[in-house]
């Protein structure tokens, strides 16, 4: 491990493991008391690969543009020795949110706190020129706080505006219909993306299903979007006019994470029903 890197943080418990590194719990050597996380990724792993050895870089670059923000990983450190790049990062230990919607379906307010972060993070990174790319439960954190902080940017690219993106990256359910038909595409990949999350909390499944990812990858270029009753039956007309604004397969008619902020249902904290919905 970097000798600067132990110089200036005392390394505790491994707390995570990956595919191409290591998460230890850390804190400040000097000042310390709160604690925070390094990332040691073994470059050695993605010496093989272009596209693995650019995202190993993409990340720490995006990290330091983006940073700091309070709803998205901020990196404190970066430390680079001959085999191992370490960032220190916010430490988030709680469970994550693919842990949460496992467990239980969200009520509209609770829902609308996790949405309202995650489209500020959102907002804050497009603003700045950069899709996140792999919007997804596996990657909103919290830490002991509870404050939302959205996570990974190894597949994230930094845009400029009029100057789409291309190639296919994401997860399966949560990519965009526009990515995987092999268009260029903008930015807001990123909404659909979390209005599949959002709709994941509020239904407990995905709204685009296959038994396997080529299955799944047909039902999204559909992007057939259905509420059945069984799910939504107590689940408010603002909410799922919400959902059809960010899951619109019509890219021009999609929301904006700025316009997703502004939405009733964000604003009113997606309070259990529009006070329209209660008079009626």
């Amino acid at each position: 491990m970097s000798e600067s890197l132990k110089r200036d943080y005392i390394i505790c418990d491994e707390i995570g493991r990956g595919r191409f590194g290591t998460v230890f719990r850390c804190f400040p050597a000097i000042g310390g008391g709160y604690s925070l996380a390094v990332k040691s990724i073994d470059k050695r792993l993605t010496s093989g690969d272009f596209l693995e050895s650019q995202c190993l870089f993409t990340e720490p670059k995006i990290l330091q543009l983006l940073s700091p923000h309070p709803h998205i990983i901020n990196m404190h450190g970066l430390y680079e020795d001959e085999t191992h790049l370490h960032l220190v990062l916010d430490l988030c230990d709680t469970p994550d949110l693919h842990c949460r919607i496992t467990l239980r379906v969200f009520s509209e307010p609770e829902a609308a706190v996790v949405m309202s972060q995650l489209m500020e993070a959102v907002a804050h990174c497009h603003r700045l020129g950069v899709a996140h790319r792999d919007i997804k439960p596996d990657n909103i954190l919290f830490d002991e706080r509870s404050r939302l902080k959205l996570a990974d940017f190894g597949s994230a690219e930094i845009f400029k505006e009029g100057e789409p993106m291309s190639g296919i990256v994401g997860t399966p359910y949560y990519v965009a219909p526009e990515v995987l038909s092999g268009k260029d595409y903008g930015e807001k990949v990123d909404v659909w993306s979390a209005g599949v999350v959002l709709y994941i909390m509020l239904a407990g499944f995905p709204p685009f299903y296959g038994e396997s990812a080529v299955e799944i990858f047909e039902a999204v270029l559909r992007g057939n979007l259905r509420f059945p009753t069984r799910a939504f039956h107590s689940v408010s007309p603002t909410a799922k006019d919400l959902l059809r604004r960010m899951l619109c397969k019509d890219v021009s008619r999609r929301f904006s994470a700025e316009q997703v902020l502004r939405h009733a249902w964000i604003t009113s904290g997606g309070g259990t029903r529009a006070v329209a919905d209660l008079i009626t």
